[in-house]
């Protein structure tokens, strides 16, 4: 197989084998203590396990274990897109990418729902909204994640590149018949799982807000229900930050792609998309380090027991001081 030479030269200039590294490890080294702490506070730290904190658990579970692949990507990328770890590392690393990116999306749906919930029908919503079915929602999102990702691992992901290498999933060969029936389920289903999510919450947090500033006016209690609105309108936008910013362009990338398999694939169209493809993976890895900023805002338990570890350490000062 051969690319264009505009290609070449981008994927071994310094763009993708030294900016996108060290954004990867700048990632790194911002999502595993946050999302570490995260999950030590959702599973250890706070004892009433509510239906937000078990869903943001995983998603800080699923934060931790692709942050803990990133090194592979890092090496990768800094081998100027030549892969050394075989074809079924390949195809794990790929899937785990989708996975993570298909898992936080479905989960971020959750907590949006459950929230809409919560507020807007706080009585009637107590028998729905428990730890186990909150449990088994998770599980159930997990799943669906893995099962997005069987076309990836069902196809071949290594393919050697005229004056690259070995390259991990960024070309793919399109005279396999088998390998294109994959192509089409998968970037079907990766609209199916962006769109979808993106429209639910994008309603569930408008209704939220909608619902917050109808109390506000109605009750005798602005303040509280400001500060309530205040931290909805955050979330939203936080959200809309998450899904427009780190998964659209991957997913607009894979809608165009599968444009192209339907109209009749051409090399130098889908040379054209390798350089946005490779940024659109890079941003939507930085997911890991933003979501920290969903858990403080969409749990009170979060807040609050962030707020004593403070409270304690301050405590703890003061009395070195006084000795």
């Amino acid at each position: 197989m051969s690319i264009l030479n505009e290609t070449a030269d981008f994927v071994k200039g310094p763009v993708v084998t030294r900016v996108m590294p060290l954004f990867y490890i700048f990632i790194i080294i911002i999502s595993l203590p946050l999302n570490a702490v995260a999950l030590v506070t959702f599973t250890c730290w706070i004892r009433e396990k509510k239906p937000a904190v078990i869903y943001m658990a995983h998603l800080a579970c699923v934060d931790l274990l692709f942050t803990l692949l990133l090194p592979l990507k890092i090496h990768y990328q800094m081998n100027a897109s030549d892969w050394v770890f075989g074809e079924a590392m390949c195809r794990a690393l790929t899937a785990a990418y989708y996975c993570y990116m298909y898992c936080s999306i479905l989960l971020m749906m959750c907590m949006s729902v459950d929230r809409l919930l919560a507020i807007a029908f706080p009585i009637a919503s107590l028998t729905w909204r428990t730890a186990r079915k909150a449990t088994f929602i998770c599980t159930l999102a997990w799943l669906l994640a893995v099962a997005g990702t069987v076309p990836l691992l069902s196809m071949k992901q290594t393919f050697k590149i005229k004056d690259m290498g070995v390259t991990c999933h960024d070309a793919l060969v399109h005279n396999n018949p088998a390998d294109q029936l994959y192509m089409y389920l998968f970037s079907i289903l990766s609209c199916l799982y962006y769109f979808v999510p993106l429209v639910v919450t994008l309603l569930s947090y408008s209704i939220i807000i909608y619902v917050l500033r109808t109390k506000s006016n109605q009750f005798a209690e602005p303040s509280s229900l400001s500060e309530k609105r205040k931290r909805a309108v955050i979330m939203a936008v936080a959200v809309l930050m998450v899904f427009v910013m780190c998964f659209a362009p991957t997913n607009g990338i894979l809608l165009y792609h599968c444009l192209l398999l339907a109209t009749g694939f051409n090399s130098g169209e889908g040379d054209s998309s390798y350089a946005a493809y490779l940024l659109a993976v890079c941003l939507g890895s930085s997911s890991v380090f933003l979501d920290p900023l969903l858990y403080y805002y969409s749990s009170s338990q979060c807040r609050q027991q962030i707020r004593s570890v403070f409270k304690r350490d301050k405590a703890k000062k003061k009395n070195n001081l006084t000795m």
